[in-house]
């Protein structure tokens, strides 16, 4: 499989569209654009019953899953609102830009 060409970055807020965390919001921590998945802080949190050892105490670990890019969409950090990124050429470079409000989220 082909690495997939996300829109979504490293640190932005994205509200999740489907699943059993629809409609909630998170940062995301990374992605994986090899598999088409982003890991969202506080979304699709698996435990892990760890056991201890000589550096570790051992307990309940709480893991962030992947989840799929599809499934998400990226929060204006301007108008607040889920929107669908368009790219621009500003200055010669390529721009992140919201499709509601026209501003600039980032450059690339």
């Amino acid at each position: 499989m082909a690495a997939a060409r996300l829109r979504i970055k490293k640190g932005d807020t994205v509200i999740v569209l489907s699943g059993e965390d629809r409609g909630k919001k998170g940062k995301v921590l990374t992605t994986l654009p090899k598999e088409g998945k982003v890991v969202v802080e506080r979304v699709k949190v698996a435990k892990k019953h760890q056991r201890p050892t000589r550096d570790f105490p051992g307990g309940i670990i709480e893991k962030p899953l992947p989840i799929s890019v599809s499934k998400v969409m990226l929060v204006c950090p301007h108008c607040h609102e889920p929107t669908r990124v368009q790219t621009q050429l500003m200055e010669g470079k390529k721009a992140r830009v919201c499709r509601k409000c026209q501003e600039l989220i980032d450059k690339i």
